[in-house]
């Protein structure tokens, strides 16, 4: 299964849900990849801690740079993945070079590398979460293509849903153009609070239109921000939370 979490707005906490449902599956025993294409490197850092910053390692840039060139020996897909502290759990690091090899990438026409790599992994991993940046560029469209199923962060303002047509719009032509197999998984309600009138009444009308919003919501937490600064995924930090445990809820209802 690989699957793409993404959103054109920034901040709605894509690398987070990545990150933490990916540590979930590996915890439970399935063999787990993340692929960051975000140069900001969120993913990178919230799952390999200082490691993150280590030089000489090869990851996603490094694996892109490698399709510009013809090579009678291609470089194996495992040189560019590294191990997280996490038993099952290794990561296809980001890099700022990702920024610079964009428009070389889109030129050359680049778009199914990223599939035709991870579908020669299906045998290496049971899931592939793939963290995507905060546009439509050549890396999205590159995850969405090589995607089974796409996640939908929502983060419960006006902002974000009427962004949110767009979007869907957006993985209909990929669909359509480039993967018929492509399946919108859900939207996640990130940042939830139940007591707010605003987000519930922005989810309930999302769900009155019909579109997929998956339970349990994610609830706003301070916590979070603790395991952002100690790279300690929930499933990690403090199983017992009531933010874990939702992760938890969510990660069972999926497929």
């Amino acid at each position: 299964m690989r699957r793409v979490v993404f959103n054109q707005k920034g901040g709605v906490g894509k690398s987070t849900i990545t990150s933490n449902l990916a540590a979930i599956a590996a915890q439970q025993g399935l063999r787990t990849l993340v692929v960051d294409l975000d140069a900001q490197g969120n993913s990178t850092r919230y799952l390999l801690g200082e490691a993150a910053d280590e030089a000489g390692q090869r990851g996603a840039a490094e694996f892109f740079e490698s399709t510009l060139s013809f090579s009678v020996r291609p470089p194996k897909m495992a040189d560019f993945i590294s191990a997280s502290p996490w038993e099952n759990l290794h990561v296809m690091r980001s890099s700022p070079k990702l920024e610079e090899l964009h428009s070389k990438l889109e030129s050359r026409y680049k778009i199914y590398k990223l599939r035709e790599a991870l579908q020669g992994l299906s045998e290496d991993y049971d899931q592939i979460w793939i963290d995507t940046p905060p546009a439509l560029n050549f890396y999205t469209r590159s995850a969405l293509i090589a995607a089974d199923s796409c996640l939908i962060p929502f983060d419960c303002d006006d902002f974000s849903r009427r962004a949110l047509y767009g979007l869907l719009d957006s993985v209909k032509e990929i669909q359509a153009d480039h993967n018929r197999e492509l399946a919108v998984e859900g939207i996640v309600v990130n940042q939830f609070q139940p007591r707010a009138s605003l987000p519930q009444r922005t989810v309930q009308e999302l769900i009155d239109e019909g579109l997929p919003v998956l339970q349990p919501y994610l609830s706003s937490s301070v916590k979070i921000k603790e395991s952002h600064e100690l790279a300690r995924p929930m499933i990690h930090l403090d199983p017992r939370h009531k933010l874990t445990q939702e992760y938890m809820a969510l990660f069972e209802s999926l497929p």
